[in-house]
Order: C-alpha cells, then structure tokens, then sequence
C-alpha cells in the first residue's frame, strides 16, 4: 500500500472540549475544520477530532478511534483489501471518498482519498 499520510480520528461525545483542549491545551496546529470535525497537525501525520454522531449512549462498545491512511485511490485499495477476504465498507460523499475495515484485533481503519483531504487543508489555509 503506497500511502501517502497517516492520521487517527478520534471521535468524541465532547467536540467543543476535546477541540479546545487539543488547539489551546496542546497547541497544536489546526489544518481545517468543518462544524463537526477539526484536523490538527500531528508532527508528520494528522488528529483528526470528530462529533460521535453514531453513539446511542453505549459507552463500552463504543469505537472511539481509526487509524486513517491516505492513498491516491481509495477504490483500487479497498478493491486489493476484498481479494484478501477483508470485509470493505466503501463509501463516497462530497467531500472524499473513503473505505472502513477493522484488522484482526477489530481496530477501526480507513482509506482517504488525498487529493480531497489535501483540498481540505488548502482551502483552510485561504480562508485564514
């Protein structure tokens, strides 16, 4: 798999707070935000905080993070996962594309698109 950055989606019932602690706590650099989700530089990889809108107030099986990598082509890569008899979720919004799979221990990962996810940090740093 070529990849081309890396990141962790932490993904919390606290936004504002976790937000505010990673930006003026920690101080880390932002690289974009949305109204449910900021990207942080995270040395030479990225945090990426995001609103658990799928918690229904089921803490312990609640999944709180994904190791995330960036590709050129979500599809192809989701594609070479299937062959190997890994179970694909393959989803495409406007803002990327992407694909969720869990490794043999049911770790959350998922493919990204870079060229969205690098439009993303651009177009924050424009509007700074």
């Amino acid at each position: 798999m070529n990849i081309q950055k890396s990141g962790i989606i932490l993904y919390t019932i606290k936004y504002s707070e976790c937000v505010n602690f990673y930006e003026n706590t920690l101080q880390l650099p932002k690289l974009f935000e949305t109204d449910e989700l900021t990207c942080f530089d995270f040395g030479h990889s990225y945090l990426m905080v995001e609103l658990d809108n799928d918690f229904k107030g089921e803490i312990n099986e609640r999944i709180t993070t994904c190791l995330r990598f960036n590709v050129e082509n979500v599809k192809e890569m989701a594609d070479k996962l299937i062959a190997k008899d890994i179970e694909v979720n393959y989803q495409e919004y406007e803002w990327g594309t992407i694909a969720k799979f869990s490794d043999p221990d049911g770790n959350l990962c998922a493919l990204k698109d870079s060229e969205t996810f690098d439009k993303q940090i651009e177009n924050f740093k424009i509007r700074k």
